[in-house]
């Protein structure tokens, strides 16, 4: 059996390197899918709509400052496809601005979290992620993938 992924959509190097390492911090074992723009994104949400797929990921960390799509026009489409509906989409960007995160609810986020600077933070912050929604949360489709 197999877990299934993380789809993270972050164009920042830096702050993909953060997420990786703090995930592996936290002893993530979930294996991180990583779409660097928004077209890739969209292109991914396109390739795996269906439940059985063992690409789908289990939650998505999505960043909203993209280049090509921006991250609210991803989330939007992701919920094109019924079965993105299911999956837990988490907001995980740098924009307190207001307009963000009530266009980021509209548009159907699950959670909408401002990505603190400090390496320790962000952990601490990575670390809350993998207890609720990878731990605590109910998930529509099965988290191990039986290959």
């Amino acid at each position: 059996m197999s877990k299934r992924p993380i789809l993270l959509v972050e164009d920042n190097p830096m702050d993909v390197d953060l997420t990786l390492e703090s995930f592996k911090e936290h002893n993530v074992v979930n294996p991180v899918i990583i779409c660097r723009d928004g077209e890739e994104a969209v292109d991914f949400i396109n390739q795996h709509h269906d439940p059985h797929d063992a690409q789908l990921p289990l939650l998505m960390l999505l960043d909203l400052r993209l280049p090509k799509v921006d991250g609210l026009d991803v989330l939007q489409h992701a919920h094109n496809y019924p079965v993105w509906k299911k999956i837990p989409i988490i907001v995980l960007t740098t924009s307190r601005e207001d307009k963000d995160i009530h266009r980021a609810y509209e548009n159907g986020a699950n959670s909408y979290i401002v990505k603190p600077v400090d390496f320790d933070k962000f952990a601490d912050v990575t670390g809350r992620i993998k207890m609720y929604w990878l731990l605590t949360n109910e998930h529509a489709y099965p988290e191990n993938i039986v290959k």
